[in-house]
């Protein structure tokens, strides 16, 4: 027995779901880290100036209570970063194939990109938290050229690659002023960072992916092991009060 078809249950039917717009899907992924950093900045921002300390050891206690004050945010905000930076990586992968592991990748792994070694203090045998912060500061800002070549190249991402570039730049001042002397902290003067810039360029857009993917990857790990580092000052409140 065969039943008419109604028009009634098409009309039950629940709509199909759209999708939002990429527009609106980079919106909400760039939304957090933008967030945060007008958490950051406002405070400082609003803040009155402090009246001077009436000893040296007054003014040295305020120091290390305001350095120790930072290192939360500090770390929310390289976590966003190793985020950001780990998914900007996996969307090179996706839409330009260009991946971990290539023979390609290998043979143009040329670039000489910022890294934590053991010898920086960062490992957890043997850690020197001024030391380690003098080489993630001074990591950070030897990043923002590479950064900035990333958002030249990877036009498709530019918004997020831009916020990427100003959180960076951020985190490194943040970072450098926990220093005891933050003239230590090696900051590119501009001919270095032209010079990086020229030698960055190519005519192969091939090569530029994959060094953007370069890049990215070493970002990526760069952050993860600054995460390590600050969420353990952090936890032990190494700094002397």
């Amino acid at each position: 027995m065969k039943f008419p078809q109604s028009c009634e249950c098409d009309r039950d039917r629940a709509p199909p779901r759209r999708r939002r717009p990429p527009a609106l899907r980079a919106a909400a992924a760039v939304l957090p880290l933008l967030l945060l950093l007008l958490l950051l900045l406002l405070p400082r921002a609003a803040a009155a100036p402090l009246p001077a300390a009436d000893s040296s050891g007054e003014a040295e206690l305020e120091e290390a209570a305001g350095r120790r004050a930072a290192l939360p945010d500090s770390l929310r905000l390289a976590r966003l970063l190793h985020a950001r930076a780990a998914q900007l990586k996996e969307e090179m992968c996706e839409k330009f194939t260009v991946c971990e592991n290539s023979m390609e990748m290998l043979a143009q792994n040329h670039l000489n990109l910022p890294k934590v070694t053991e010898e920086d203090g960062c490992l957890l045998a043997g850690f020197d938290e001024d030391k380690c912060l003098r080489k993630i500061s001074s990591g950070l800002y030897t990043f923002q050229t590479y950064l900035e070549y990333v958002r030249e190249t990877f036009t498709s991402e530019k918004g997020n690659v831009e916020l990427l570039c100003y959180s960076t730049e951020h985190l490194a001042r943040t970072i450098r002023q926990m220093v005891i002397n933050p003239n230590e902290v090696i900051i590119p003067d501009p001919a270095t960072q032209e010079s990086l810039r020229a030698k960055l360029k190519s005519d192969k857009t091939w090569i530029e992916k994959i060094t953007v993917h370069l890049i990215l990857r070493d970002f990526t790990s760069f952050m993860e092991k600054t995460v390590r580092a600050v969420r353990y000052l952090k936890n032990t409140r190494s700094f002397s009060a």
